[in-house]
């Protein structure tokens, strides 16, 4: 070989792992489930099964919304998805076998009007709250971190519903939702865990 001269070696595997398509989300649905057993996970996978989603392998990510993805019904998703999948979902989830104890989970949801750019998902767990608390709780968390994204003003100190009048009138947020599980603690002591996720396809 003449001096100067280089080798050029093949692709590595990183080189064609960054070659693949990116995993990019195109719908997400969300679900709920409850359940109760004597056993903490056990009562976590009967949860999973009252939100018709604990035949998949599910891995857990954070919260955004990619650009354009669409919100689907429940039904819809569960059709195109196969048992054993490896599914991404962000989940929130919250136990307790304290008899008579309030305990709830949600899925906030916060999409721009702008479909080019992304939208954001929260969870929130609570012990003492109800559906309607816990749900504006988790709703209000995503709209605030779309609206700081967004460059929107957003006051803690006021009511949920006026900061979400505020961020819908100045056409920042086009939507705002949220899904949540409560439950009571079982009266006899066993297990209780309450679910929301959000699964993507």
């Amino acid at each position: 070989m003449s001096e100067g001269a280089s080798i050029r070696a093949g692709p590595t595997v990183f080189d064609r792992v960054r070659s693949f398509p990116p995993m990019v989300p195109r719908r997400i649905f969300l679900t709920k489930g409850v359940g109760r057993d004597h056993e903490k996970l056990a009562s976590f996978e009967a949860a999973l099964r009252d939100a018709g989603i604990a035949y998949l392998n599910l891995v857990r990510v954070s919260s955004i919304v990619p650009p354009g993805a669409k919100i689907i019904p429940r039904e819809a998703g569960l059709r195109l998805l196969k048992p054993g999948e490896i599914t991404f979902a962000v989940l929130a989830e919250s136990s307790t076998e304290e008899p008579h104890r309030l305990i709830a989970a949600s899925i906030g949801v916060a999409l721009p009007r702008d479909l080019g750019r992304h939208g954001y998902l929260s969870e929130h767990h609570s012990h003492g709250q109800t559906d309607e608390e816990t749900g504006d709780y988790a709703e209000d968390l995503a709209a605030q971190m779309l609206a700081s994204t967004l460059g929107v003003p957003f006051d803690l100190t006021k009511a949920y519903d006026v900061r979400r009048q505020q961020h819908t009138v100045g056409g920042s947020i086009v939507r705002t939702a949220n899904c949540t599980q409560s439950a009571v603690g079982d009266k006899n002591g066993l297990w209780t865990t309450v679910l929301a996720a959000a699964v993507m396809l």
